[in-house]
């Protein structure tokens, strides 16, 4: 396959990520911190998140298996979940972390086991896709290509 054919194909995929709700505005900043000094920031930055949020989705769920359930400490760890899935513009995983501390106020537990399985589910979702991409984005380069910046403009 050409680069400018891969290139397209690239383009096609990251505009469904937005079109979808997976990504926001927040990941194409991330992208404008990439330079020619740090091809693989956004890799990175995004390979910390995939470490960190498996860490506090096993804490959330250790926290929802005690007997007695201690919710501020469940709502802390959505809440660092929330901030790191902000940061890099993982909407769907940010939105369900925002109605799972609302849970964790009421101190719902069968809501909040549900809600943490919709968690885990759009976080496996995010990081496959986002998966996808790098492996799209590591071929265009392996080919003597480039990778075409994204604008928020479709």
């Amino acid at each position: 396959m050409e680069v400018g054919q891969m290139q397209r194909q690239w383009m096609d995929y990251t505009k469904s990520l937005f079109l979808e709700g997976y990504l926001d505005g927040q990941f194409l900043q991330l992208q404008q911190l990439q330079d020619d000094s740090n091809p693989d920031f956004v890799a990175e930055v995004v390979s910390l998140f995939f470490e960190d949020s498996e860490r506090l989705l096993n804490d959330l769920t250790n926290a929802l298996d005690q007997k007695c359930i201690d919710f501020k400490k469940a709502d802390a760890h959505i809440h660092q979940l929330k901030g790191s899935s902000s940061s890099i513009g993982a909407e769907r995983v940010k939105n369900c972390c925002i109605i799972f501390r609302s849970l964790c106020e009421e101190q719902n537990i069968d809501a909040c086991i549900r809600c943490l399985q919709q968690v885990k589910q759009e976080y496996f979702l995010v990081k496959n896709k986002l998966e996808t991409l790098f492996g799209m984005e590591q071929q265009i380069v392996a080919a003597g290509g480039s990778i075409p910046k994204m604008e928020l403009s479709f």
